[in-house]
């Protein structure tokens, strides 16, 4: 499968690499750091003012949109014990309180891991303490599934202790996007507030000794609010309908350089060297800058997946986000967000572009993810890490982002956290990647790698299911789909060195992608198509996944457990005999 991996068009990459320059990006770097990109704000204005002024200038074709985004934007927050004041943040959607605050008993949560990055999005109750009508204090940070859990208990208000002398901003709801119909209930209804490490080691002490009463003041604005969402379009010229989606966000916690100004300079310099080389384009390059990404839950990708949500089913072969590249110390290619089918492909444009070694890891339901939904194979998020030995040497706490340097999400996060060598460094991956993408024949995923993790998977909730779930449909549909994509690939090999435009090629990557709108749509969906999910850990086959928890289910749960999974066992066994079906049709067209 290499063959799908490497360049096909050795001389234009090339060239693409050779052009790459830091002048565009660093400027950006510099004008950014004047500007609090705060959503719906004058200064995220003037940033994308900025980056459509430079297209402009680059003769770069561009369109920008202004949806309406329901955002949630923290204005104050302080919390009082006693006659003790302290320093604190709330995250967006936490509740606005009375001018009185909330107050209320405080209660301490034990073993909740503190500092790290998955307590964003990965969280599992590890307490029996009774919340009901309390306030409870706990160590990390105050992300989604932590509030919603402590809400849904019956707690009043939540104070989450961050694991440094430095506060971070954040945002706790678990709805993805615009609230629909379906989702508007998830919002959060309590205040949520962030303390640091220091202030919560003193507060612990005070409750120690007795003063558990404490007092929330927080206040958001939250609305529907108008916010641009610039998008740039590269045309192809073999098959200008097939497009590849490479995104970032512009909006920030204060000037936001690590995260994400590096990413939206990586963007304009991709546009700039890729619309420099647009007659040898054989497919279509889409970059999108977004807004409302912290403060809206990914709000303006979010929107753009629901307004152009056929277009993006019908044609995207890819799309790859940008976040917090370039950053100071990241040298490494550790743990990068990538599908499994897309693995190997991103793990040999690193190899090729710099030389280094790569590792991935499954997707997080976090990001601007916004088109799993849809069904479209996606690769990269962060990118770049600084070693863990150099965390360790520093003393750093696990982030999510900023290439691990701890100012993310922080007022420390400025120009210092942004490296010139590094940011050059990556854009070679970003843009060999893209080339690739763009100009090979085949598109370069290998299905195979992913149905050997369902097989994993499916072993694995099988057997915790017993005799009392018959998953044989579903493995039996994956046995018939791996003979399926053997069939297809070996004929797809003689066909690798072949034009984009060739009929064969083109029935090979149609399969590829319509197998990709079945495929990513049961490993990271619970929802269905064109909907969205809650940002929370999405497991493998997560309609499957409950089989983990039959054995400690109770006499009713544990029918009810029983139905959810027959159910999830059709839809899984489904989508794996239309995906065999969908690569058996197309042999019949090489």
């Amino acid at each position: 499968m290499q063959t799908l991996y490497e360049a096909k068009q050795g001389d234009l990459e090339a060239a693409l690499l050779d052009s790459l320059a830091p002048d565009e990006p660093w400027s950006l770097l510099e004008r950014f750091t004047s500007l609090v990109r705060e959503s719906s704000s004058a200064d995220e204005r003037a940033a994308f003012a900025y980056i459509a002024g430079r297209l402009e200038a680059l003769g770069i074709p561009h369109e920008m949109h202004r949806p309406e985004l329901f955002l949630s934007v923290p204005v104050r927050a302080s919390l009082a014990v006693g006659s003790k004041s302290y320093r604190a943040k709330t995250p967006a959607f936490s509740i606005s309180t009375p001018a009185a605050g909330v107050s209320g008993e405080m209660v301490r949560i034990e073993g909740f891991a503190a500092g790290r990055s998955a307590d964003f999005f990965d969280f599992t109750p590890v307490t029996e303490v009774d919340v009901r009508g309390k306030i409870v204090v706990v160590d990390g940070f105050g992300g989604p599934p932590p509030v919603w859990y402590f809400q849904n208990q019956g707690a009043i208000g939540a104070i989450f202790i961050n694991p440094g002398v430095d506060i971070h901003w954040g945002i706790c709801t678990t709805i993805w996007g615009a609230p629909d119909l379906d989702n508007y209930q998830r919002q959060p209804n309590i205040p949520v507030l962030s303390i640091n490490r220091p202030d919560g080691e003193d507060l612990m002490q005070r409750m120690a000794d007795g003063q558990t009463e404490a007092t929330l003041h927080t206040q958001l604005k939250e609305g529907w609010f108008e916010c641009p969402c610039l998008v740039a379009e590269i045309k192809g010229n073999i098959e200008p309908e097939r497009f590849v989606l490479v995104h970032g966000h512009v909006d920030s916690w204060d000037v936001g350089i690590g995260d994400n100004a590096v990413g939206n300079a990586t963007l304009l310099e991709l546009a700039r060297i890729f619309h420099s080389q647009a007659d040898n384009m054989a497919r279509t390059l889409r970059v999108a800058w977004w807004s409302g990404h912290s403060t809206g839950r990914y709000g303006a990708s979010t929107w753009y997946a629901d307004q152009y949500g056929l277009d993006l089913a019908r044609d995207c072969v890819a799309q790859m986000n940008i976040d917090s590249p370039g950053c100071r110390w990241a040298t490494e290619y550790r743990g990068v967000t990538i599908m499994s089918e897309a693995h190997d492909f991103a793990k040999q444009a690193v190899q090729d572009s710099t030389g280094l070694g790569f590792t991935g890891e499954r997707p997080h339901q976090a990001g601007d993810y916004s088109f799993n939904n849809i069904g479209i194979s996606s690769l990269f998020m962060l990118l770049s890490s600084m070693p863990l030995s150099k965390a360790a040497e520093m003393g750093y706490y696990a982030v999510g982002g900023c290439g691990a340097n701890i100012a993310w999400h922080t007022e420390n996060d400025t120009l210092e956290i942004a490296d010139k060598d590094h940011l050059m460094r990556d854009l070679r991956v970003y843009a060999a990647s893209l080339q690739r993408l763009l100009n090979n024949p085949l598109h370069p995923y290998d299905f195979r790698a992913l149905t050997a993790e369902f097989a994993e998977t499916l072993g694995e909730y099988a057997a915790a299911a017993g005799a009392e779930v018959d998953f044989s449909p579903a493995t039996a549909a994956l046995e018939d789909l791996n003979d399926a994509l053997d069939e297809l690939y070996a004929a797809a090999e003689g066909l690798a060195e072949g034009a984009v435009a060739d009929a064969g090629v083109r029935a090979v990557n149609d399969a590829l992608l319509a197998m990709a709108r079945e495929l990513v749509l049961i490993n990271f969906t619970r929802q269905g198509r064109f909907r969205t999910e809650p940002a929370m850990r999405v497991p493998q086959l997560p309609d499957l996944a409950p089989a983990l928890d039959l054995a400690n289910a109770d006499h009713h749960m544990r029918r009810v457990t029983r139905t959810h999974l027959v159910r999830g066992v059709n839809r899984v066994a489904w989508a794996l005999e239309s995906s065999a079906n969908i690569a058996r049709a197309a042999l019949g067209k090489i």
